[in-house]
């Protein structure tokens, strides 16, 4: 929704030096391959056994030992050995063409077209670089499908070349919701109510704004008309995406004055911008998730992308929200709360991936109570963590990368930090007074905010195992 910032206070840039690197891959651990690019896996694909398999990127499951690799040393370099077929990943008949599909083949540790070194670049991740042609290793045309090839290309800096390697494990993921939204009663969604499954608009927007309790479960690419129509959804509802297969396309959703007891969860919300708005995305107000006057909601493990507005904004004393787990990506705008002069709202926002955005991450204007943790911050343009007016901000153990102003309150406001990691930031870095605690209202646990990017590059989103 729009709003006027209040204006930002240009002060001299303060360097900050680089932290210390988080470890690197070792060799004997099972890892899921990440590509920064896509956020899917290097796999596999039908967890073949047989040799000359050609591999693919895929959506990261836990537990799928077709998408598990090893490194095994060979020299200075390594062999990526697959978990499930015990087979290495190999450039088929030492190619050194830029644009070869690599596979997956018997291992001979002396042959340098089995043979990988890595190569930091970028956060936490690596150029996966064969040795024999030099090249590294990419999803070709830097697509964000599951099923494009992975091949070998010539080395540059861009995302379709950054790996993240990510110790596998997995993780569960609670049906009911931690911080401010499980205080005050609690936030429980559509529990108890009747389960349905939705793929088509007319549906999701029928059940969404029924009376009564409701676990909508979204099971395609739901595509909006009109483009930018918010869905309104009423109270009681949990509308979740079944695995990875639910989004709403060129859409999103509304929750209005009085509105309780709302989780969205595991969905990808995306695409509504309009290319003949202004710069600062005035004209079309299309909001990937907009509350006005709302409680009790979760909003966890989603993606929302490119929106012509914001990707969500909690209005008008929205409180006992929660907003964790989820990727904010690619938007002028990411998450606005305020637009109120009173001082009630409650929120928590933690395990969020916010990257490539430029104002709003959040701006948290007039909130009584806001508590950020472990969220990683990545090449945001303007501001960073920014407490407005009579917010009392708690940050902790977060992750900033490449972010303008990271963390800093206005003259009103009060702005706590401890243990976050800074790196290639610029500007405010600020805080003032002790704000509160948040464990006299929940309990939670801080992961270590060097983790943290790796963390959330895995576990951030939609995850096969929700809604299913």
């Amino acid at each position: 929704m729009r709003r006027l910032l209040a204006p930002l206070l240009i002060l001299a840039a303060l360097l900050v030096a680089p932290a210390a690197a988080s470890a690197a891959p070792a060799t004997g651990v099972a890892y899921q391959i990440k590509v920064s690019k896509s956020g899917l896996c290097l796999d596999v694909p039908g967890a073949s056994t047989a040799n000359a398999a050609l591999l693919q990127q895929w959506g990261c499951t836990a537990g799928s030992t077709w998408q598990q690799f090893t490194l095994v040393a060979s020299g200075s370099n390594y062999l990526i050995k697959n978990v499930n077929s015990g087979k290495c990943v190999d450039v088929p008949g030492f190619s050194t063409v830029s644009g070869a599909q690599v596979q997956q083949y018997t291992c001979v540790g002396s042959q340098t077209n089995q043979q990988w070194k890595l190569t930091a670049s970028g956060s936490g991740t690596y150029q996966v670089i064969n040795v024999n042609s030099g090249l590294c290793l990419s999803d070709k045309d830097a697509s964000t499908s599951s099923g494009a090839a992975i091949i070998q290309e010539t080395c540059t800096a861009n995302t379709n070349k950054q790996w993240a390697f990510v110790a596998a494990g997995g993780r569960t993921w609670p049906a009911t919701a931690d911080g401010f939204a499980s205080t005050g009663g609690g936030t429980t969604g559509g529990a108890g109510g009747t389960t349905v499954t939705v793929t088509t608009q007319a549906d999701l927007a029928r059940y969404a704004a029924a009376s009564g309790a409701y676990v909508i479960r979204v099971a395609a690419a739901i595509t909006i008309s009109p483009k930018g129509t918010e869905i309104p959804i009423s109270s009681n509802k949990t509308v979740v995406g079944v695995g990875t297969s639910g989004q709403i396309v060129g859409g999103g959703f509304f929750l209005g004055t009085g509105v309780t007891n709302v989780i969205i969860r595991n969905l990808t919300i995306r695409d509504t911008q309009m290319t003949d708005d202004d710069p600062d995305d005035k004209v079309y107000d299309y909001d990937g998730i907009q509350m006005d006057t709302a409680d009790h909601i979760w909003i966890d493990h989603n993606t929302i992308a490119r929106m012509n507005d914001g990707l969500i904004d909690s209005r008008k004393d929205t409180t006992y929200l929660t907003v964790s787990w989820n990727v904010l990506a690619e938007n002028n705008k990411a998450f606005g709360i305020g637009w109120t002069d009173n001082v009630t709202a409650r929120m928590t926002i933690h395990h969020n991936w916010i990257h490539d955005t430029n104002q709003r991450n959040p701006s948290t204007d007039n909130v009584a109570y806001a508590h950020l943790y472990n969220n990683y911050l990545q090449k945001v343009a303007s501001y960073g963590n920014y407490a407005r007016g009579a917010t009392k901000m708690v940050l902790e153990n977060s992750y900033f990368d490449t972010v303008k102003d990271p963390y800093y309150p206005d003259a009103t406001a009060q702005l706590k930090q401890s243990g976050s990691i800074l790196v290639s930031c610029t500007g405010n870095q600020t805080t003032s007074g002790s704000a509160f605690t948040p464990s006299s209202f929940y309990s939670y646990t801080l992961d270590a905010a060097a983790d943290v990017p790796a963390l959330l590059r895995q576990y951030a989103g939609p995850q096969a195992t929700i809604g299913v």
